[in-house]
C-alpha cells in the first residue's frame, strides 16, 4: 500500500508503541494500582525477572504473527491455512523457552502438540490449534483471557488496504487459534479496526467497528465502551478478562485526552495504563498498539525506544522495519528502506558539503552529513535522516534515529518540535555518559544546524537563534527551512 510520510510514521509506530508499552508495564505485572503520581519506568523485574526494557509474551506472540503474515504476502497469499499454522508451531516452540506464556494459551499449545505426537508428527497445524483451544474452553467453562488481544496489533497493518470486514474476519480468526471464546475475537476484531482507521487517519475511534456486529453484540460492546470512557483504568480490576484488559486499555486513552495530546498523550496514556496495576504489561501492550497507530513512531521517546529488547533478540529498529514491510503489503522487501545496510544519498550530497566540523559550543559534537556515517572517531549517533542497518559502528542503544523531514510545510512532519527536541536531547544524554557524538543530515544544512542550535541552547543558556549563529560560524552553508527557522524563532521568543 502506498502510505504518506505521516501515515508510514504511524504505521511504524504500531509495534514499537505496543512492545514499549509492554515493557513499562512488566515491572508492575500483578502488583497494585499506583497513585496518579507514581513514577513509571521501564525498570524490569516483576514476577517473571525481566530485564530493564525487555519486552513480554505480548510482544514476542505479536512478532510471530507479524513474521507469519509477511511471509504469506511475500508468497502474494492471505491469512490462509499455512499462515495460521505457522503462527501455531511458532508459538509453540517459543513458549517451549519463554519466560511467560499465559496459563489459556500454555494449556492450548501443549494438547496441540499432544495432539501432532499422537499422529507422529513435531509441528503443530492450525486445526490442532482450533481443536486444542475449543477443548480448553469446554473442559474450563471459559476461555476469554486477554491473550489474543495482547498480540493482535499487527494484524490491522497487514489489512490496511482490505475491507473493513476481512479484517474484522481474520482478527476472529486469529484470536481463536488459543481463544476460542467469540468475546476474545470481538474484542480483537474492534481494536484492530481502530488501530486500522488512526494509522489511516490519525484519529482515535474505537466505535469504528461495531456496525460490523450484531445488533445485540453491538449494543453490549457500545455499553462497555461507554463503561471504559467514564471510569479509570484502576477501575478494571479483573483485566486478565479480554473484556476488562479492553476497557482498561482504552480507559487509559481516553481519560488522558483533556490533559496532554501527541506524544505527551501517548506518554501519559501508557502510564496510565501502567498505574491501573494487574495485568500492567498486557493492558499497556494493548493500549500501546493503538496509540502508536494515532501518533506515530515520532511521538515515542527515545529513552523508551533506546534499548526496547526482547525475543527473538530484537530491538525497537526491528519492530519498525516489520510494521512497515506489514503496511507495504509486499512481504519483507530486503533491499528497501528500512531493510537495508546502506541507504544511498549520494544523489543529494555534494564534494563540497563532505566535512565533518566540532560544535562551536561543544567540542565533543561532531556535525556532519550523510558520509560522516563511515568514520570511526564518535561513540554514539544522533540521525535525522534515513540510515542503513550497518552504516554506524555503535551499538544500537547509542544510535537516536528521528523521523525528521526537511520540508518546511506545516503538516509535513509528525510533531516536528518535539522530534528536534527529543534529537537534541539525545545529544545531550549521550554527551552526559561521556560519548563523543555525531549528529547528522544527509547534507548537514537545514536538519542537522536546527538541532545543532537547539542543543546549543540547550547546554549554554543562549536562545536557539542566537546559537544558531554560533553553528553558522562553522557550517556557513547552514540554511533551515522556513518551518524550521519559525520553530527556533518562536522558541526563542519564548526564552526571552
Amino acid at each position: 500500500m502506498n502510505l504518506n510520510s505521516l501515515q508510514n510514521d504511524r504505521a511504524a509506530g504500531v509495534l514499537v508503541t505496543l512492545a514499549a508499552g509492554d515493557a513499562l508495564g512488566a515491572g508492575y505485572e500483578f502488583g497494585p494500582a499506583l497513585p496518579d503520581t507514581a513514577d513509571v519506568s521501564m525498570k524490569g523485574g516483576g514476577p517473571f525477572g525481566f530485564a530493564p526494557s525487555e519486552w513480554t509474551d505480548d510482544t514476542s506472540m505479536a512478532i510471530v504473527i507479524a513474521d507469519a503474515l509477511l511471509e504469506a504476502a511475500g508468497e502474494r497469499r492471505g491469512l490462509d491455512e499455512q499462515a495460521k499454522s505457522a503462527m501455531a508451531q511458532a508459538w509453540s516452540e517459543w513458549a517451549r523457552e519463554a519466560k511467560d506464556v499465559g496459563v489459556q494459551t500454555s494449556s492450548v499449545l501443549g494438547r496441540a502438540r499432544s495432539a501432532a505426537a499422537a499422529e507422529g508428527r513435531t509441528a503443530i497445524t492450525a486445526a490442532d490449534a482450533y481443536a486444542a483451544s475449543e477443548q480448553v474452553h469446554r473442559s474450563s467453562g471459559r476461555s476469554g483471557g486477554n491473550g489474543s488481544l495482547m498480540r493482535t496489533a499487527p494484524l490491522a497493518l497487514a489489512f490496511l488496504d482490505r475491507p473493513e470486514r476481512e479484517l474484522f474476519d481474520a482478527a476472529m480468526e486469529v484470536s481463536a487459534l488459543t481463544h476460542f471464546d467469540p468475546e476474545a475475537g470481538e474484542a480483537c476484531a474492534l481494536w484492530c479496526l481502530a488501530i486500522r482507521h488512526a494509522v489511516l487517519t490519525g484519529d482515535l475511534d474505537i466505535r469504528k467497528g461495531l456496525e460490523l456486529l450484531p445488533g445485540e453484540r453491538a449494543a453490549l460492546w457500545l455499553e462497555r465502551i461507554e463503561t471504559a470512557e467514564r471510569s479509570r483504568p484502576r477501575d478494571f480490576t479483573r483485566n486478565g478478562w479480554v473484556v476488562e484488559a479492553f476497557q482498561a486499555a482504552w480507559s487509559a486513552i481516553t481519560t488522558t485526552t483533556d490533559a496532554a495530546s501527541g506524544p505527551a498523550h501517548l506518554r501519559a496514556a501508557l502510564e496510565a495504563a501502567v498505574r491501573g496495576g494487574n495485568d500492567t504489561d498486557t493492558v499497556a501492550a494493548i493500549a500501546g498498539g493503538l496509540l502508536g497507530a494515532a501518533h506515530g513512531f515520532t511521538a515515542v521517546p527515545f529513552e523508551w525506544r533506546r534499548k526496547l529488547h526482547g525475543w527473538p533478540g530484537y530491538e525497537a529498529r526491528d519492530l519498525q522495519r516489520l510494521a512497515l514491510q506489514l503496511a507495504r503489503g509486499e512481504g519483507r522487501t530486503e533491499g528497501r528502506w528500512p531493510d537495508l545496510p546502506v541507504f544511498d544519498n549520494s544523489a543529494f550530497i555534494s564534494a563540497a558539503k563532505t566535512a565533518v566540523v566540532a560544535h562551536p559550543l561543544d567540542d565533543g559534537v561532531l556535525l556532519g552529513g550523510a558520509p560522516a556515517l563511515s568514520r570511526t572517531d564518535y561513540d554514539a549517533v544522533v540521525s535525522l535522516s534515513r540510515v542503513g542497518t550497518a552504516e554506524t559502528h555503535v551499538d544500537p542503544s547509542d544510535h537516536a534515529s528521528l523521523w525528521v523531514l526537511d520540508e518546511a510545510a506545516a503538516d509535513a512532519n509528525a510533531h516536528l518540535e518535539f522530534a528536534l527536541r527529543e534529537a537534541a536531547a539525545a545529544v545531550a544524554l549521550f554527551r552526559s555518559e561521556g560519548k563523543r557524538v555525531l549528529l547528522h543530515c544527509v547534507r548537514m544544512e537545514s536538519r542537522t544546524p536546527t538541532v545543532a542550535a537547539l542543543y546549543g541552547a540547550l547546554v549554554t543558556g543562549m536562545t536557539p537563534e542566537q546559537a544558531l549563529e554560533k553553528v553558522r560560524e562553522v557550517l556557513p552553508h547552514a540554511n533551515p527551512n522556513p518551518g524550521f527557522r519559525r520553530l527556533l524563532r518562536r522558541l526563542s521568543q519564548e526564552a526571552q
